[in-house]
C-alpha cells in the first residue's frame, strides 16, 4: 500500500478550549489513485491533508509514505520528504509576481533532483504560448494553471490540492479538474484532493467522506466518469 493513515488523532487549543480536529482517521490510498477527500467546513479535511504533507503534525497515529514514516523524521529529514516526494496545489495560487510564467514553474523544478522536461509540461498545462506573461496579465484558470505547473514539474509521488477549484468560475474549474486528471494519468501521479464540491467525487477512484473529525463513509468509485462529464 502506497500511502497509508492509521488512527491519526489531531487536537488545537488546550483544556476547556480543546478542540478534536481529527478523531482517529484509518484509510489507504494506492499509488497513482485519484482520493478525494470530501466533507463539509470544519470536517478536519484541510487539517488531515496538512498532515499528510508534512505541514503540521498529528498528537498521535501515523502516515507512511512507501512505508516511510512521517512520524519518524526530523525537521530535514522531513524538509527533504517534502522537496522529493509532494506537490501542493491550493485555492490561492502563490505564485511570485515578479517571475514570468515559466520562471514560475522553474522554481518548482529546482527542488527535485528528477524534475520533468518544462517545455513539454507547459504544453500540456495550454500554457507555452503564455510562458513569458507575469501573473498579473494571466486570467485566473491561467495562474491556477501555472501553480499545477509548479507542483506537479517536481514529478512529486503525491499531489496535494487543497480546494484547487474554490477560486474558480464552473467552466474554468472543469478545465482545471480535466488537467489535473491528465497530469494524473500521463505521470503516474497520485492526487489527494480537498473539497466541498460532491460533485468531484464522481471522477475519483476512491472517496473518504468525513464528517466531525470522523470518516464516515469510504470507498472505491466503481463507476467513475471523467472530469468532462462532471455537472454541478
Amino acid at each position: 500500500m502506497f500511502l497509508e493513515i492509521k488512527d491519526l488523532k489531531k487536537s488545537f487549543g488546550t483544556d476547556s478550549n480543546k478542540t478534536e480536529v481529527l478523531k482517529g482517521i484509518n484509510f489507504e490510498v494506492n499509488k497513482g489513485e485519484f482520493c478525494v477527500l470530501l466533507g463539509p467546513s470544519g470536517s478536519g479535511k484541510s487539517t488531515l491533508l496538512n498532515i499528510i504533507g508534512g505541514i503540521d503534525g498529528a498528537d498521535s497515529g501515523y502516515i507512511s509514505i512507501d512505508g516511510e514514516k512521517i512520524k519518524d523524521m526530523d525537521e530535514k529529514t522531513l524538509t527533504k520528504y517534502r522537496r522529493k516526494h509532494l506537490g501542493y496545489i491550493f485555492q490561492m495560487y502563490n505564485l511570485i509576481p515578479n517571475l514570468n510564467v515559466k520562471e514560475n514553474i522553474e522554481v518548482g523544478a529546482y527542488l527535485s533532483d528528477n524534475p520533468l522536461d518544462i517545455d513539454d509540461l507547459l504544453k500540456t498545462l495550454g500554457l507555452y504560448e503564455h510562458r513569458h506573461k507575469l501573473p498579473n496579465q494571466l486570467s485566473g484558470g491561467q495562474q491556477q494553471r501555472t501553480s499545477i505547473g509548479r507542483a506537479i514539474v517536481k514529478n512529486p509521488d503525491i499531489l496535494l490540492c487543497d480546494e484547487p477549484t474554490g477560486a474558480l468560475d464552473y467552466n474554468t474549474s472543469k478545465e482545471i479538474l480535466k488537467l489535473i486528471e491528465e497530469v494524473s494519468h500521463k505521470y503516474g501521479t497520485t492526487v489527494i484532493m480537498v473539497t466541498h464540491n460532491d460533485a468531484i467525487k464522481n471522477m475519483a477512484d476512491r472517496v473518504v467522506k468525513l464528517r466531525d473529525g470522523q470518516i464516515r463513509k469510504t470507498y472505491i468509485n466503481e463507476e467513475k466518469i471523467s472530469a468532462s462529464e462532471l455537472d454541478w
